[in-house]
């Protein structure tokens, strides 16, 4: 049973919810990357579900900044953790990026974290274009094509939702690959959601794939999207800053996933 005392600090995480219980949690995790599209997706779940601010993550890597949202006057982490007891559901909800410098030392203390609680994760990640102006990977349907990777026994569970393996050899960059590398170290059973998506620009529409093709059936979870599709040019200039922020930043600081010969 998942159910730490209020005000705890597990490694740096500090739980402000004591009232809250949850078995074996799966998290979504949201830093920010290539498209927005774990932010996007992450975002989206924490409003669709009305998900409750379970924690604050203060571990090494994540600015010293206080945030504050419109309406509200209460500061909080720029990084936290949102639950939905009833869906055994946790959201990672960033609202900065993670510096590269100490993206190992972020990943150790939230893998930490994960496996003292027995929480499963799903990590997403945008994949840029192979080529500047190849057209993006896409479904049948039309939809951007969702690939998935396993660490620990999870593998099964991307077979059950349908979701292949990717067509070509790569990595995971940024926090997101760090998160990734600790979870496989640690025989954690989880899953990381590949999605090809616009490098420049938010992508609502990469987010909402990762949505329904892999958060949904992986967590057993029912979420509705339409609205990302709907609003797609409001949410997109919404998070243009924090967008143009990431591009501009190096592969190690912003999450993607990349071919494997970008490395050799």
């Amino acid at each position: 049973m998942f159910l730490p005392p209020a005000g705890t600090p597990m490694g740096e995480i500090i739980v402000h919810e004591d009232g809250l219980a949850l078995d074996d949690p799966t998290l979504v995790e949201g830093l920010p990357g290539i498209g927005l599209v774990g932010k996007i997706a992450t975002d989206h779940l924490v409003d669709a579900f009305e998900m409750e601010h379970y924690a604050s993550i203060y571990c090494d890597g994540i600015p010293s900044v206080g945030v504050y949202h419109a309406g509200d006057a209460t500061v909080q982490a720029p990084v936290r953790l949102y639950a939905d007891a009833e869906r055994d559901l946790l959201a990672l909800q960033s609202d900065v990026p993670v510096s590269a410098e100490s993206a190992d030392n972020f990943a150790n203390c939230v893998v930490g974290w994960m496996a003292r609680n027995d929480v499963r994760p799903i990590f997403l990640s945008g994949r840029p274009s192979r080529e500047q102006g190849a057209p993006l990977e896409v479904e049948p349907q039309g939809a951007p094509g969702v690939r998935g990777i396993a660490t620990g026994e999870a593998a099964a569970l991307l077979d059950e939702a349908g979701i292949e393996a990717p067509p070509e050899s790569g990595a995971v960059s940024g926090p997101t690959g760090a998160l990734l590398h600790d979870t496989a170290r640690e025989g954690i059973d989880g899953v990381g959601l590949v999605v090809e998506s616009d490098p420049n620009f938010p992508d609502p529409l990469a987010a909402r794939a990762l949505l329904e093709v892999g958060v949904g059936p992986i967590a057993d979870v029912d979420v509705s999207v339409g609205v990302l599709a709907d609003r797609a040019a409001e949410i997109r200039k919404q998070k243009q800053q924090l967008a143009k922020q990431m591009q501009e930043a190096t592969s190690e600081e912003s999450s993607q996933a990349q071919p494997l010969r970008m490395y050799q």
